[in-house]
């Protein structure tokens, strides 16, 4: 099996990566990376080639096309950060390189695995179903509706290959470190508490958001690689847990009892409750979240704990 993963030394896409690698010691797995935000530390252990490019430049699908052929892509690459104001630039990099990736998909016959988000829901009140109350309420949001539109209508008309599009919550775990500010809340909380910093939280801290463990997000993207469906699918826990809850569990584990300093939120666009239905992905996909909040935090603090960021 020939896989290539975009976005590949990027946070999700370099877990998926050594995953597939893991679960398929036989498939060949490239990855396809312009190194902007990703880092070569996270493909440590990664056993495949490299390829460095950017998704938006169509004469490297063109190049692809000829030189190479995958059974699957894993698509992961994108501008993930939420606050980048530049519509422009992240319509390109995230909406229209779909289409060049979905045409590269028909030539080769490959299925496509790529990544949504939740932002597509905006501050429609929870839960969020595939299909409802789509109104982002920024352009990153905006981006990845735009993405779901077009791998929906491609599907309306073509019946050459699979299309998965998996719409994240709030994920967070090891290989984000590198994403500095658009780093999780769970990670960057994390980092304040073991220096002895009070946790910053905009006020006050009942913000909820439905937190999804990376392992649980590469369980997804291995489903859909194993069964031949298609379809956008919401990937989370389906539980909402608030910012204070983290702080909580992270005084636990580090023995510490750090007050949050609360301040007032700069952001109009700003989620207060994400929560996801997760029931299309369960009948689907066969998709079960196995970690609670309490359980992943626990896992990635021990990793952390042991010098394993990547």
């Amino acid at each position: 099996m020939r896989v290539l993963v975009t976005g590949g030394a990027g946070f999700i896409g370099s877990n998926v990566a050594k995953a597939v690698e893991r679960a398929y010691p036989e498939a060949r797995v490239t990855v396809l990376d312009n190194f902007s935000s990703g880092h070569f530390k996270n493909l440590w252990g990664f056993g495949g080639d490299v390829i460095t490019g950017d998704v938006t430049d169509l004469s490297l699908w063109e190049y692809l096309k000829k030189n190479f052929r995958f059974e699957v892509v894993f698509h992961k690459a994108a501008i993930t950060d939420t606050t980048v104001m530049d519509q422009a630039l992240v319509m390109r990099t995230n909406a229209d390189s779909l289409r060049y990736i979905l045409d590269a998909c028909s030539y080769w016959g490959a299925k496509l695995i790529y990544a949504s988000s939740a932002a597509v829901y905006g501050k429609t009140t929870p839960p969020m179903k595939e299909g409802k109350g789509e109104i982002p309420q920024n352009v990153y949001g905006f981006s990845k509706l735009i993405m779901d539109r077009i791998a929906l209508r491609y599907l309306q008309t073509q019946t050459d290959i699979k299309v998965v599009g998996f719409r994240y919550f709030n994920v967070y775990g090891p290989g984000e470190s590198f994403k500095g500010k658009a780093a999780s809340m769970v990670y960057q909380l994390y980092l304040q508490m073991k220096e002895g910093r009070r946790p910053r939280l905009f006020k006050w801290g009942e913000q909820k958001r439905d937190f999804v463990y990376i392992e649980d997000v590469v369980k997804a993207n291995l489903l859909a690689l194993e069964k031949d469906v298609s379809g956008v699918f919401n990937i989370a826990t389906g539980k909402a847990r608030s910012f204070n809850d983290i702080v909580g569990i992270l005084n636990g584990l580090l023995g510490t009892n750090l007050e949050p300093d609360y301040f007032d939120c700069p952001y109009d666009f700003y989620q207060e409750h994400t929560e996801a239905d997760i029931s299309l992905a369960r009948e689907i996909l066969g998709y079960e979240p196995m970690f609670s909040l309490e359980d992943g935090i626990e896992d990635y603090v021990k990793r952390l704990e042991s010098g394993i960021i990547y």
